[in-house]
């Protein structure tokens, strides 16, 4: 049984909240297209807010502005070569500041909350990572592990110029590393006032974005069109939409699922598993999610004149599909397509899956409890990708653990790429406590 330390003395959670705001002022929006302005600046930053305290950081770009910063940690425990990898993104989604009510790139402190594009996606959890491992090697408190840092680029496109390019081009960065952490995990669910579920990601979706493309007859649109490639396209993207895609629990999905039950005293049934997702208020909308296989219809482009009939038309399709899943996605769409309808996937990653067991879920769950004797672990699957998907190709074993005591009524699931972005001060900076007791331990 893994025993949870005595409170050391730490000054992580003051100086998170400062890091965050920083890092949220600086604008690293990625539009997916090679445009905007990288993360160059938030790079050099945290380069030499780690480069401050001893650190020697690699940094480098897959492409002019597109950098990543990498720095290792000695453990102090010479007989530990098996190093954990904390990573975190720079890049953010782009934002319009006349949606807001703060200014997305302001980093402001308002209703107790940071306000800020990345605010949960995910600034502050590099901001945990930096304060935390600013002040343990400030006062000498070395972990027993080693640890590899990565603030990567791209993880807002796919990671393709990000933690895809490290993992190929920069491998042995991550020489040593057994297990992750990093990003949408380990935040609460509250059931009653002094019982919590902490959601910890052992499991996500992989990513298909494809597109469709039909070739028809162009022609007048006066005329009679028997091989109009719009109408082809359009009845192939509707069949697709609206297939309802039958539930497949996966080991995770079912254990989150039997605890969610227990935690509010409702029976699971896995012939209805969906019975359950009122209990979860707004995040029964991202495990929703993960019950099946999803298609979602994004984009349209065909033609360029209203009185002819395009000879090509395209859409675009957001697919996710579950662990151990893929083939059957796969074959399904394409019957739903036919034999008229080109697939082309321009991202595909992986679906990533670990069991909840494990000196290190050990870790994070004294963690947690040392600072919330209400907390509950449990693990869950995300709907969306991260990073983890491209260090999991070099054997590393991921989890999704940056910590958050959230507010019972704050809608956390609508802050991911939503407007109003925002992290609880008080949740900012239980997640540095957290992390440096978890450090202690893992």
């Amino acid at each position: 049984m893994t025993q949870t330390p005595a409170a050391t003395p730490s000054t992580a959670d003051a100086e998170v909240v400062d890091l965050c705001r920083d890092l949220l002022r600086i604008d690293t929006s990625n539009f997916g297209d090679g445009s905007g302005p990288g993360e160059r600046k938030a790079a050099e930053y945290v380069a030499e807010k780690l480069a401050e305290v001893g650190l020697e950081p690699v940094v480098f770009e897959s492409a002019p502005g597109r950098t990543t910063v990498v720095a290792r940690v000695e453990g102090a425990d010479p007989a530990r070569s098996d190093a954990l990898l904390m990573h975190g993104h720079l890049d953010v989604v782009p934002a319009d500041a006349a949606d807001w009510t703060h200014d997305p790139f302001s980093g402001e402190i308002a209703d107790g909350c940071v306000w800020g594009r990345g605010a949960v996606d995910m600034k502050d959890m590099d901001a945990m990572i930096l304060a935390v491992v600013r002040d343990r090697l400030r006062a000498g408190r070395r972990p027993a592990r080693p640890l590899i840092l990565a603030f990567l680029a791209d993880e807002e496109a796919g990671g393709g110029l990000g933690a895809h390019w490290a993992v190929d081009h920069r491998p042995e960065l991550f020489e040593g590393a057994t297990e992750a952490i990093s990003e949408v995990g380990g935040f609460s669910l509250t059931v009653a006032e002094d019982k919590r579920l902490y959601l910890i990601e052992t499991a996500e979706k992989g990513i298909d974005w494809m597109r469709l493309t039909v070739t028809g007859r162009a022609g007048h649109g006066s005329m009679v069109s028997a091989n109009n490639a719009v109408t082809e396209l359009a009845e192939a993207v509707a069949r697709v939409g609206r297939h309802e895609w039958p539930v497949r629990l996966t080991p995770t999905v079912r254990s989150f699922l039997e605890e969610v039950g227990q935690a509010f005293g409702l029976e699971f049934d896995p012939d209805d598993p969906e019975a359950l997702l009122g209990q979860l208020g707004n995040l029964g909308r991202i495990v929703g999610a993960t019950l099946r296989n999803t298609t979602n219809p994004t984009m349209l482009k065909a033609g360029y004149k209203h009185n002819v009939v395009p000879g090509r038309a395209e859409a675009y399709i957001d697919g996710r599909f579950l662990p151990g899943q893929e083939a059957e996605f796969a074959a399904t769409l394409d019957e739903l397509l036919g034999p008229n309808v080109q697939r082309e996937s321009l991202v595909h990653d992986i679906a990533v899956e670990t069991s909840f067991d494990g000196p290190l879920v050990d870790a994070m769950s004294a963690a947690l409890r040392a600072e919330d004797p209400g907390a509950h672990p449990v693990p869950y699957c995300m709907s969306g990708g991260t990073d983890a998907k491209s260090f999991s190709l070099l054997g590393i074993r991921n989890f999704g653990f940056s910590p958050l005591l959230l507010p019972p009524d704050l809608d956390f699931a609508g802050m991911f790429h939503g407007v109003d972005e925002r992290v609880p001060v008080d949740g900012l900076r239980f997640g540095a406590r957290v992390i440096d007791r978890f450090l202690d331990l893992a």
